[in-house]
């Protein structure tokens, strides 16, 4: 009890910061695109006018992701874990989302029984027309890329906080602005993505190890017939100078999509984030999105293809992977241009 007054004070807190914050905050300067590397021959298309959209507040976000951080590592089976679901169910309903909880038992790759829960938030959930948007919010349970304390969980700024930070502002945004998208929203946090084996790990390789509650939602869904026009995954959308190429499964399954989301990003002036070129294709919760649910979703994931791991930056699945990582500029872009996709899939509703 005593936990759950001190959230209901500090969700009060927070969420009253973010509206004096965004109250303040101008609206994003339209910078000009110093990236003309490409590796598309295609010309781009007229740019579409850009509409009045609300304006995403970076620090709100950030205030977001320390949040889940401070409350501990969100790995499944732990109080951490538990607490922070209460933290997410309590914020999007204080926001006025409806929400969903979808408990369920994931199995890991060693066997362990994962006690799991996939938060569904639903906004104007009578509209037909819908836009899926989704992230993970479990932690990875050890640092299997560290050179120490290899066998102790991350923070997960990143790798989990990130996105749901982002999600999160966008559905502050949403909930508290005068006009909304002309869509139904639905956001949903996957548990249990990153449980995945560890790269020491001797036994037989299954990719199907991760992504466990995304693959559970696809196979049942919160609803009957549950469907959206297409999804994006927001996965490690924080860190500082990260690069965001157009993912090969996103492009394999929705195309016009990655389309919509690069070109809008281009427009607002964000090609240094949302780079014109292609990357490998990623096993991530959108693949089981496109492959079972058949709802079209992209993947907007950071790459690096100039580390070792030959995909992900250096901090991935160690302690760097912690709030000194996380930057506002990039959060930045990655909001607004979610938030313009939103908003010019038809005219506001006043």
């Amino acid at each position: 009890m005593k936990f759950l007054v001190t959230l209901q004070i500090f969700l009060l807190h927070y969420i009253l910061l973010f509206t004096l914050l965004s109250c303040r905050e101008n609206q994003p300067k339209r910078e000009e695109n110093t990236l003309s590397e490409s590796n598309t021959s295609s010309t781009p298309p007229t740019p579409r006018p850009i509409l009045s959209v609300p304006n995403f507040n970076a620090d709100s976000a950030y205030y977001f992701i320390e949040a889940q951080v401070r409350i501990g590592k969100r790995v499944p089976n732990t109080e951490a874990h538990r607490k922070c679901s209460i933290f997410l169910v309590q914020t999007l309903q204080s926001l006025g989302w409806q929400v969903t909880m979808q408990d369920f038992d994931a199995t890991a790759y060693d066997g362990t029984v994962l006690k799991s829960k996939n938060i569904i938030a639903a906004f104007q959930p009578e509209r037909k027309k819908r836009i899926l948007l989704a992230a993970h919010w479990d932690t990875r349970p050890f640092a299997d890329k560290d050179t120490k304390d290899k066998n102790l969980p991350i923070d997960g700024a990143n790798d989990g906080g990130s996105g749901v930070g982002v999600l999160l502002e966008i559905a502050r945004i949403i909930s508290q602005s005068t006009q909304k998208p002309a869509v139904g929203i639905d956001i949903i946090f996957f548990d249990s993505e990153d449980y995945g084996q560890p790269e020491d790990f001797k036994g037989e390789y299954k990719p199907d190890m991760w992504c466990l509650g995304s693959q559970y939602w696809a196979k049942n869904k919160h609803k009957e017939n549950y469907s959206a026009y297409y999804g994006i995954l927001l996965d490690m959308v924080g860190a500082k100078g990260a690069k965001f190429y157009r993912e090969g499964l996103s492009k394999k399954y929705a195309p016009s999509i990655v389309e919509k989301v690069w070109n809008t990003a281009r427009q607002l002036g964000y090609t240094h984030f949302f780079v014109p070129n292609d990357s490998p294709e990623i096993t991530d919760d959108h693949k089981y999105i496109n492959e079972i649910a058949k709802i079209p979703m992209i993947n907007i994931v950071e790459y690096n293809p100039n580390t070792k791991d030959s995909y992900f930056a250096d901090y991935h699945h160690t302690h760097n992977d912690n709030m000194q990582l996380i930057d506002k500029q990039t959060l930045k872009a990655v909001g607004q241009t979610v938030l313009h996709v939103l908003y010019q899939e038809g005219e506001h509703l006043q």
